[in-house]
């Protein structure tokens, strides 16, 4: 562990504006690297070039272009560019959060004898298997780039055991583990909105709610199939989508077409509304069956509403006997809804927000710091990070 303040570059790939969960991991991160003493600056990709210190530190967009189909997310496509930056920089500590196209900063790190981690926030094999490449063949895939990535990185983290899997299946023995974390003051059960739940939901209805980006590797189909099953069997209940994506409009076509009662809402920007909502629910689902951590269903749990998860994800580790699992189809969905809807409203809720409590950023910062060999040089900046959502 070093006792000096550090210069932490950060890049990623695949950020969009509307994008959820690792928009709000890099974040909270920068939040809680420049609350510790250090420097945190992020690198991501733009519409154009711009430069601003925020509240998470400085943040950088270079120009990427978009990729087709994928709903708004661009890349860092210009390799001398980046370098050039980041030899501007000058960097203590190299954070990469994609181990595709950015791998090849790995090797940067390397020349430039710049300690460098990769965070690990899908599993590679899932997202292949997403994509409907068969096991064998995706298991082979992610080993061959798994075992690149290992090797020119100093260390790999990853969020859970399930992610970190992977990883110990190749042999590779630079793997540590960081969990993520969720702000226990801005989602909180008092968000409750009973007018809103209103808006969404009669009162003999059962409010769902999804929040997810609409692509084919978080399988947001599941949830609609879930909710035509608890129909099917006489259970009243209605969803409402939070999150757009390349998948959107398909979705919204078979909803017409079945005649099921979602609601579309798009991106939700404004992050209140966004923990209102996930706090009115019954249930919230989380069907990507990729995920490693599942940032939106521990929202909804701090928010105190239970989680019906992707038993293929890494969120059986996270949300516990909080929530319920189930296989990757509608009927097991719907089975777990029914499952946590028999519990009472108020143990439910109470279980879930217990949980929930578990995984702060504070834990969160430390862990990602002790990845970098980077000391939390103002530890009273970090729990008030935490605690009172300020940086």
């Amino acid at each position: 562990m070093t006792g000096q303040s550090l210069r932490i570059v950060r890049l990623a790939n695949f950020v969009a504006p509307a994008s959820g969960g690792l928009r709000t991991a890099l974040r909270e991160l920068g939040r809680g690297f420049k609350a510790a003493g250090h420097e945190p600056v992020l690198i991501v990709p733009g519409e154009r070039h711009t430069d601003h210190d925020t509240e998470q530190g400085r943040v950088i967009t270079l120009p990427g272009p978009l990729l087709p189909g994928t709903g708004g997310y661009r890349v860092l496509t210009d390799k001398r560019r980046v370098a050039a930056l980041l030899e501007e920089l000058a960097p203590d500590r190299l954070e990469v959060s994609d181990r595709t196209t950015l791998r090849w900063t790995g090797r940067w790190a390397r020349r430039a004898r710049v300690p460098a981690v990769m965070v690990s926030h899908e599993t590679a094999d899932g997202v292949l298997r997403t994509w409907g490449l068969p096991e064998h063949l995706s298991r082979r895939a992610a080993d061959a780039l798994n075992t690149r990535t290992a090797h020119v990185y100093s260390r790999v983290v990853c969020t859970t055991e399930f992610a970190e899997r992977e990883f110990v299946r190749i042999g590779a023995r630079n793997v540590v583990r960081a969990p993520l974390g969720v702000d226990l003051t801005e989602r909180h059960p008092a968000l409750r909105d009973a007018g809103l739940r209103t808006r969404h939901a009669r009162g003999d209805e059962a409010l769902l709610v999804m929040c997810s980006r609409l692509s084919v590797e978080k399988r947001p189909g599941t949830a609609l199939d879930a909710l035509d099953a608890l129909i099917r069997r006489g259970r009243r209940a209605v969803l409402v989508v939070a999150g757009d994506g390349p998948l959107r409009a398909r979705l919204e076509q078979r909803a017409r077409d079945h005649g099921l009662p979602v609601t579309f809402l798009g991106h939700v920007s404004d992050r209140a509304a966004l923990g209102a909502l996930q706090a009115s629910a019954d249930i919230a689902l989380a069907p990507g069956p990729a995920e490693t951590f599942g940032l939106a269903a521990l929202e909804a749990m701090a928010c105190g509403t239970p989680v019906v998860a992707s038993a293929s994800s890494a969120l059986p580790e996270v949300i516990g006997s909080a929530g319920a699992t189930a296989a990757d189809r509608g009927e097991a969905f719907a089975d777990a809804v029914e499952l946590l809807l028999d519990r009472g409203e108020h143990a439910r809720r109470e279980a879930a927000r217990a949980r929930a409590e578990c995984f702060g950023w504070g834990t969160a910062v430390e862990a990602f710091l002790a990845a970098h060999d980077a000391e939390v040089l103002r530890p009273a900046g970090v729990r008030r990070t935490v605690q009172e959502g300020v940086a």
